[in-house]
């Protein structure tokens, strides 16, 4: 199917199986002149195998809504890259999953805890963190942190 497609996009999890998926061998059967869109993990690409891909022109550019390692360092191959077609990639901070209405939440999550600090009340909505005193508060990464804890036992 990669030789078929003008785009293709990453929508996976990062694990073990999915980390590096994307190499030289794998972008080598995608289409010349093809996308290749992530939205899912930086990691999940091998970003120096993209910048050469782009750079001899087998892709046609890269969209990533996600660095690695985030955040991105000055020398990162895939900041400057550009190929045979014009132009090589469009990258975005980790922000494509994000609504506008999510947008807002944050922004009014993010104003109420400055509040809170300034103020010295310290009274923070748990909705608006992710750690509290050192510790994860969210469901979803408290539930990561516990897993995580179990693997190592």
């Amino acid at each position: 199917m990669l030789a078929q497609c003008d785009v293709v996009t990453i929508n996976c999890p990062l694990h073990e199986k999915t980390r590096g998926l994307f190499n030289k061998e794998l972008i080598s059967k995608m289409k010349k002149g093809s996308w290749l869109v992530n939205t899912a993990r930086g990691a999940i690409v091998v970003k120096e195998d993209v910048a050469e891909a782009i750079k001899s022109g087998h892709l046609r550019g890269y969209g990533g809504d996600v660095w690695f390692p985030q955040p991105a360092p000055k020398d990162h191959p895939l900041r400057y890259v550009q190929g045979p077609w014009g132009g090589g990639n469009a990258m975005v901070p980790h922000m494509s999953g994000t609504s506008i209405d999510a947008q807002i939440r944050y922004a009014q999550g993010t104003k109420d805890i400055l509040e809170s600090y300034f103020s010295g009340k310290f009274d923070y909505k748990q909705e608006d963190l992710i750690v509290h005193q050192g510790d994860y508060v969210t469901k979803a990464y408290g539930q990561r942190k516990k897993i995580q804890e179990e693997q190592r036992n």
